[in-house]
């Protein structure tokens, strides 16, 4: 990539880990009387992009990825409100994407739209981005994405998607969703777990599924640096193990987004200290929510 900040994976470096000491907009005691952007955007350096939806429009207020390769952008996940017009996401992505190009011109420039998994809250949006030039919207439901990686015939494999001197490696991680998609990006050693492992409300479809994910990410994750664990949800306070209100549109005391590896280890013992017999608990970073 062109700038200051390259890495060489064959140099045996790998990426730097940055703060991510954000104030993310938390909605208000009135939603009518937000003022709050409706998309909140936050730059983690010059070619990976944070959002977050606006808790007034929608109380799940997502988290969506944009991350830039010398040939392409990827949007991991579109939010949870169709409308442009409450939701502009097609509007913000063009203008960060021509803000990019301005300082990185290329021509031929394309964005590819992938998701976490295909809950209402994740695809929303991506009817927006259906007439865009130069832009591929892979499906998020099973047969769609599992074909697009490769997950059908292989759902063990990693999968690997280039956006140009940047690489994604994707895993399937069932559990949350049949469908669910972990992203680890080389880049900045992200770790995106979308509905997987976040801090909040960890809801299970698939009780042994989930149990085999966390596995694999623990062990996908020792053998990779990974500076940040990022869902797409913040639900808890920071009281240990109490998480705000479902459908709640004001959380002013909300911890932080990221998570570590660490993180990973607590869930995979708390799934061990429930056993076969899985029930809502709190836990001081998280709640599991079997049977969801």
């Amino acid at each position: 990539m062109e700038t200051d900040e390259h890495w060489d994976e064959s140099a045996g470096e790998g990426p730097r880990p940055r703060p991510l000491d954000v104030r993310w907009i938390h909605g208000s005691p009135s939603a009518k009387h937000n003022t709050d952007p409706d998309i909140q955007v936050h730059r983690y350096d010059e070619h990976t992009f944070i959002l977050r939806q606006n808790m007034a429009i929608n109380y799940e207020a997502p988290f969506l990825f944009l991350l830039f390769g010398r040939a392409r952008a990827v949007l991991i996940d579109t939010g949870a409100t169709a409308s442009a017009e409450f939701f502009p996401l097609r509007r913000t992505v063009d203008e960060l994407v021509a803000d990019w190009l301005a300082r990185h011109p290329r021509d031929g420039y394309r964005l590819l739209v992938l998701h976490t998994h295909p809950h209402g809250d994740h695809i929303a949006g991506d009817a927006q981005f259906s007439d865009r030039a130069a832009t591929t919207v892979v499906g998020a439901d099973l047969a769609s994405a599992w074909a697009y990686f490769g997950f059908d015939e292989d759902p063990d494999a990693v999968a690997e998607v280039d956006l140009g001197g940047r690489v994604l490696e994707c895993l399937a991680t069932p559990g949350h969703h049949e469908a669910a998609v972990t992203f680890y990006d080389r880049w900045t050693g992200f770790l995106l777990t979308g509905d997987t492992v976040y801090p909040g409300r960890l809801y299970i479809q698939d009780w042994a599924a989930f149990a085999r994910t966390i596995d694999r990410l623990i062990d996908f994750s020792a053998r990779r640096p990974v500076t940040h664990v990022l869902g797409c949800h913040i639900e808890m306070t920071r009281e240990p193990g109490v998480d705000y209100p479902i459908r709640t549109t004001y959380q002013p005391d909300e911890p932080p987004l990221q998570l570590t590896t660490r993180h990973l280890h607590d869930i995979r013992a708390a799934i061990t200290e429930m056993g076969d017999r899985p029930v809502r608990r709190a836990f001081r970073d998280f709640v599991l929510c079997p049977n969801a």
